[in-house]
């Protein structure tokens, strides 16, 4: 990380003080932009830093050099130095396209995708400003649309890896067609493959390869029931081992990773054995289902976010149908307690809110609720970068260091002492572009 070039004066809170201090090099470019870091958090290591100045050229880190590095003509130097920076969150399971809410459920009936369009502009720009830069959407079709206007630079918000529709079974937790009465689905017909619903291994094959069709950058698979689905069972197995297992191969030949949400034991255990890249939420995660997790490497993103908001607003009259208010106070409580579990027994954990269920925007509270769990907070900042990155399956991002992208965040405070700071972040630059700044 750290290149000598010229000695310059040191910040006195520098813990490097026994090195000679490097300036920028000569030349630097129109673009260059110099952050002066009173902390900075390295996420390969876990270890909080002391003071360094990150230089961003072109997109991308171009030095970490250790103190306050001189900065020369035509650079533009951006003083942190009461802060911590570190590198962009990624939250690993969002839905952009919606907000849960009592209405919710009538919306679907009432709205056009164009309204649910553009409410997830205003979504996108919180979870950005919020810290987290790149995010993984699990399920929506409203989101790889965003994703696109996002990179053609049209609205503001995290780069996203969108996984359209999530596939199901009939019936399951992401059937579209639940709680339709008979005539409306009469009219309607049985959704299928297209629709993302399967029952069958060849349905399972054709629905990886709509989402190939339609733009999807990871399959999402509905492993179990769900909490908020109008369906009975949050936790009945949805999927044949075979009907898994076919999805995974093909979407292997596709390049794409698969996500599976669980909540019961037996579903997710068949997710496991299939060889899906996560389990998410996993509520009744048991040591057996531990134990092939360690073995095949798969990685668990337990959304307490989630949990904890659906089993607040179980206790609310009205706020959730009749049918999913008892899901949503069992499951929803367990699963703090399921994420303790798996980190004491060495289960690989990333980040992830469900954010959607809850507002959009304050995703960095599930730093506070790792931590409840047991979880240090050098390891839920981790989860949020470096493993976030080894989930999606790319080396850019995830770390602040020469040659990755410049996603970078700042906020008064040292996170790790006090996990509260990670809900003050007021500095965040994406791909070098600063997208907010501290007021001065």
């Amino acid at each position: 990380m750290r290149h000598r070039l010229l000695a310059v004066a040191l910040l006195p809170a520098c813990t490097l003080s026994s090195l000679a201090l490097p300036a920028f090099a000569a030349g630097a470019g129109p673009q260059d932009t110099a952050l002066h870091c009173g902390k900075l958090f390295d996420s390969r290591s876990g270890k909080l830093l002391g003071a360094h100045t990150v230089v961003v050229r072109n997109g991308k880190v171009a030095e970490v050099l250790p103190g306050r590095a001189e900065a020369g003509a035509g650079v533009t130097a951006i003083d942190l130095a009461d802060r911590t920076c570190m590198a962009g969150w990624t939250d690993l399971h969002v839905h952009l396209g919606s907000q849960s809410s009592p209405q919710s459920y009538s919306e679907g009936f009432r709205l056009d995708d164009v309204d649910f369009a553009f409410r997830s502009i205003g979504y996108a720009e919180k979870t950005l400003m919020a810290g987290f830069t790149s995010v993984r959407d699990l399920g929506g079709t409203i989101t790889p649309h965003l994703r696109d206007a996002i990179n053609q630079g049209l609205v503001k918000g995290p780069r996203i890896w969108a996984a359209g529709k999530s596939i199901a079974t009939t019936g399951g937790h992401a059937d579209p067609t639940n709680g339709y009465n008979s005539e409306l689905s009469h009219l309607l017909g049985p959704p299928g493959p297209t629709e993302g619903v399967i029952n069958s291994v060849d349905d399972a094959r054709q629905a990886v390869r709509q989402r190939y069709k339609d733009g999807s950058d990871v399959i999402k698979i509905t492993a179990t029931g769900g909490v908020l689905s109008y369906a009975k069972s949050g936790d009945a197995p949805q999927f044949t081992v075979e009907e898994a297992r076919a999805i995974v191969d093909t979407a292997r030949d596709y390049g794409y990773k698969v996500a599976a949400h669980a909540h019961g034991e037996e579903g997710m255990y068949r997710a496991v054995a299939a060889g899906v890249t996560s389990i998410e939420h996993g509520t009744y995660m048991s040591d057996r289902v531990m134990g092939l997790m360690k073995q095949k490497g798969t990685w668990y993103v337990p959304t307490l976010y989630a949990g904890r908001f659906v089993a607040d607003k179980a206790k609310i009259d009205g706020y959730y149908p009749d049918i999913v208010r008892p899901k949503a106070a069992r499951i929803g409580a367990q699963i703090q307690d399921t994420a303790a579990k798996a980190y004491r027994n060495g289960v690989k954990i990333a980040f992830g809110t469900d954010m959607g269920v809850g507002p959009h925007g304050d995703n960095a509270r599930e730093f506070a609720y790792m931590v409840d769990a047991g979880i240090p907070a050098a390891y839920a900042l981790q989860a949020a970068t470096i493993h976030a990155a080894e989930v999606l399956g790319v080396d850019d991002q995830g770390v602040v260091e020469p040659g990755k992208r410049a996603d970078i965040i700042a906020m008064p405070g040292d996170p790790v002492a006090d996990i509260g700071n990670t809900m003050k972040v007021d500095f965040v630059m994406k791909d070098g572009v600063v997208m907010r700044e501290p007021a001065r």
